[in-house]
């Protein structure tokens, strides 16, 4: 059964997700470097529309948790690749470091940490994602970071002003 959204849903939901994409907090995303040629802000506002797209169709999920969580889960704020003691430990590690940063600038719910916290299961095998909003978050993190990863950084950097376009907006 294909599950739709009211109209004051979808409002309720562009509001929160409006909240957060001009955020001053938020936009410090934009100067952290992801997968080759890709960028935390674009990067995590993509995993955000990816996953209520799908629990939306799917149905049965909290979506203010799951939009925020989507949204956070790279908030580390930080370039692992500048500092040569990060870079081992940066995929097991920026989890954590995103979930205090979040914690500290938005005052997360629990519920909320546990999916930022689940989001590089099986790298961080002690933080196995519980809730489906954690599963969700956990799978289309990765698909989103591996065709980052496909596209070379010459593609992306070119196509930087439509992908920012394409996130402007939740729907």
């Amino acid at each position: 059964m294909k599950h739709t959204l009211s109209e004051i849903e979808k409002i309720e939901l562009e509001k929160l997700y409006q909240s957060f994409l001009n955020n001053d907090h938020i936009l410090k995303m934009k100067t952290i470097p992801m997968h080759r040629g890709s960028n935390c802000y674009i990067h995590s506002f993509k995993v955000a529309k990816i996953c209520i797209k799908k629990a939306v169709k799917k149905g049965g999920y909290n979506l203010s948790n799951l939009l925020i969580a989507a949204i956070l889960h790279d908030y580390y704020l930080y370039d692992w690749r500048k500092n040569k003691s990060l870079k081992k430990k940066h995929g097991s590690r920026h989890p954590y470091v995103a979930n205090e940063n979040a914690k500290k600038d938005f005052h997360i719910s629990s519920e909320v940490s546990e999916i930022i916290l689940s989001h590089m299961w099986p790298l961080t095998p002690k933080s196995f994602p519980k809730s489906k909003e954690a599963k969700l978050v956990n799978y289309v993190d990765d698909l989103v970071a591996t065709k980052e990863f496909l596209l070379s950084s010459r593609y992306k950097k070119k196509h930087e002003e439509e992908y920012l376009r394409e996130i402007s907006s939740l729907f």
